[in-house]
């Protein structure tokens, strides 16, 4: 009996996750996906008061689950100046959340078979060939190069364990040297931001621990190089195209820039306006896979349905499911095994591996990343759910957005 149950139960799981696959995402009421309308209200109202107290310019939220859209929300203004409300299709800087979509890039090209997760990022990269390691005396800062231990890998790439930096984010002597020699220089292409890495020595040890960086910067000139096509060109035609991700780019079209997010940060108590990172009104000359894209609540809420439907949506199979489970397995090593508690990292996304332990409610093997000027999102497997949230403000105080969506999202579940 109990085997007959198991068989019919996964009998009715599969119809599921078919019908999810294959139907367009529309709306539904909340009760029909074993959600409350009365207690998702609460996210609608936590939105609305934080902007309302200008906490926040404006917010839009979104929840979907099983494929349905059962929460799509915009409040606050798009625009304080002109008082502009902010609205369910404005568009906003991802920033990092342009990682994932370029780690989908990568994944597309292993399935044809251009490169390996365990393949040295030299075989592809020659310039990274005689990547030395930066050995630093505590006493003056100094840096001696030292031979890797092994070179860096694919998978280090991929899981932020190559031992790269930022340069803007940290304050190490390879910090300095990343700085000084210009290294992340958007008005140059992707080739010199390659050639000026090359000179500078590892933060550490390939694989050694878990560092965030301009890897997936590499990955975007790895996808150009591997495919033969610019970054923008084979993103839209293998991954926004097929998705129906009409407004997500490397740049904002004039005819689109009134739906464009003003930037904000808070200061002496004040929103105002964040110092422009880049031109988005224009194409850039480099565009960075890990930080470029802009992106609307729906068009992100697509490709992230995509991923949690197995790699494909509407028909449009865009990576196989043993990708996708790939890209959500932790890569970390055993003796650095978490970035946060209870979270793992697999290849571009951060992973829940113990819900408890990483703040609770989340299902196990949930992934999710943010981006600098705030959005956020999740995809959680265990309850076919995808949150995406998106604003436009740092600054001092910052109310923990994704903590609170995570709880009002997750108590609105009435039915496991």
């Amino acid at each position: 009996m109990q085997l007959a149950r198991r068989f019919i139960y996964s009998l009715l799981l599969a119809c599921v996750v078919a019908q999810v696959s294959a139907a367009d995402l529309g709306s539904a009421r909340p009760e029909s996906v074993g959600m409350s309308s009365q207690r998702l209200e609460r996210l609608t109202s936590a939105m609305k008061a934080l902007a309302d107290k200008g906490e926040v310019s404006g917010v839009v939220t979104l929840v979907a689950k099983r494929g349905k859209v059962v929460h799509l929300e915009a409040t606050g203004k798009r625009e304080l100046d002109t008082g502009s409300p902010m609205k369910k299709d404005s568009i906003f800087r991802i920033y990092s959340m342009t990682k994932p979509i370029t780690g989908v890039a990568m994944m597309i090209l292993l399935e044809q078979g251009k490169w390996q997760l365990n393949d040295p990022v030299s075989k592809h990269i020659p310039e990274f060939a005689d990547l030395k390691v930066a050995k630093v005396n505590p006493a003056n800062n100094s840096v001696t190069p030292v031979a890797p231990e092994h070179p860096m890998t694919m998978r280090d790439l991929m899981a932020h364990t190559a031992g790269l930096t930022y340069g803007v984010f940290g304050a190490t002597a390879v910090d300095k040297m990343y700085v000084d020699s210009k290294v992340y220089d958007m008005t140059q292409p992707l080739q010199t931001m390659i050639e000026r890495m090359s000179k500078v020595p590892l933060l550490f040890q390939p694989g050694e621990r878990w560092h965030y960086s301009l890897a997936v910067d590499v990955q975007g000139y790895l996808v150009e190089k591997l495919s033969g096509q610019p970054l923008a060109e084979f993103m839209q035609q293998q991954i926004f195209a097929p998705l129906k991700m009409v407004d997500t780019a490397f740049y904002v079209p004039a005819d689109k820039l009134d739906r464009f997010a003003e930037f904000y940060q808070r200061q002496d108590g004040k929103l105002v306006k964040h110092p422009p990172t880049s031109d988005f009104t224009q194409p850039p000359v480099m565009p960075s896979g890990g930080g470029g894209l802009v992106s609307t609540a729906n068009d992100y809420l697509r490709f992230c349905q995509m991923l949690l439907n197995g790699g494909v949506l509407d028909g449009q199979r865009i990576l196989s499911p043993l990708s996708v489970k790939l890209m959500r397995t932790n890569m970390l090593p055993a003796s650095n095994p978490t970035m946060a508690p209870g979270t793992g990292f697999g290849l571009d996304f951060a992973v829940v591996e113990d819900p408890a332990a990483a703040g609770g409610y989340y299902g196990e093997g949930t992934y999710y990343w943010g981006g600098y000027a705030g959005t956020w999102f999740w995809i959680d497997p265990v309850y076919q759910l995808v949150v995406i949230g998106m604003i436009q403000h740092r600054g001092e105080q910052m109310p923990d957005f994704r903590a609170l969506s995570r709880s009002l999202t997750y108590q609105a579940i009435i039915e496991e």
